[in-house]
């Protein structure tokens, strides 16, 4: 799966659960949280995101996820 399309998911799902970044540049190397979203958000972006592109990984394997690019790699790596 291309990275882009994974990217602008998690990026679109971030922007609908976060007030206040429909107009932000999304930086990949900043985690979701930095962002301003709680645990329940970021819970929410990822589980959308996996749905949409359906796909699978367990929340434990993509826990120590440290920013946006480590995601989108799990999720391109679980695609393939």
């Amino acid at each position: 799966m291309e990275r882009e399309k994974i990217m602008n998911t998690i990026v679109k799902n971030l922007k609908l659960n976060v007030d206040g970044l429909e107009d932000v540049e999304i930086d990949p190397s900043k985690s979701i949280i930095e962002y301003g979203a709680s645990s329940l958000d970021n819970l929410e972006i990822v589980s959308a995101t996996m749905r949409e592109l359906q796909i699978q990984v367990p929340r434990t394997a993509i826990s120590n996820v440290k920013n946006i690019n480590e995601l989108v790699d799990w999720f391109a790596k679980t695609k393939s």
